[in-house]
């Protein structure tokens, strides 16, 4: 390994996120992948907002995975009504400690033990606008390649010598 790098040794992991969201985070990883859904967590959106999961089908369709381990998770974090002009759905999902109850009925759910996962309420399809989908696909794209770049940069070091 190079003495001094720009890339982070561990591109993929950033620390924010408790085990508890990692938990709730791998589940629906999962699940989308079984289904054959692309895909990308922590991604930045035209609002300043970050999304938890954002998914893309192979029709297209993007959908926000809002990720919530507590009550007072969902209490706090009131930032999520912004996804909604991100996506075509947008889902909340959590684990079996918290009550499903509190999340609204208009949105979808997911519900993990972080090893399988359930919809246990299927988000309403509301299509975004032409230019929003294709803004977001792009930045899906792009940020999907970086990310790919810098994984395979911190498994060779070499690779980014002269």
């Amino acid at each position: 390994m190079p003495l001094v790098s720009p890339f982070a040794q561990y591109p993929l992991i950033d620390g924010r996120q408790s085990e508890r969201a990692m938990m709730v985070r791998r589940g629906v990883q999962r699940m989308m992948l079984a289904r054959q859904i692309a895909l990308l967590p922590e991604m930045p959106l035209a609002s300043g907002r970050r999304a938890d999961l954002v998914c893309l089908s192979e029709k297209g369709e993007i959908a926000i995975v809002e990720i919530k381990t507590s009550i007072q998770d969902f209490r706090v974090d009131q930032k999520w009504p912004i996804y909604r002009l991100h996506c075509d759905r947008l889902y909340f999902a959590t684990h079996p400690g918290v009550p499903t109850e509190i999340f609204p009925q208009e949105f979808g759910l997911i519900l993990t033990d972080g090893y399988d996962a359930e919809i246990l309420r299927e988000a309403p399809l509301e299509r975004l606008a032409p230019a929003t989908r294709k803004a977001m696909t792009l930045k899906f794209a792009r940020l999907s390649a970086n990310r790919l770049l810098q994984a395979e940069w911190a498994a060779n070091p070499a690779a980014t010598m002269d």
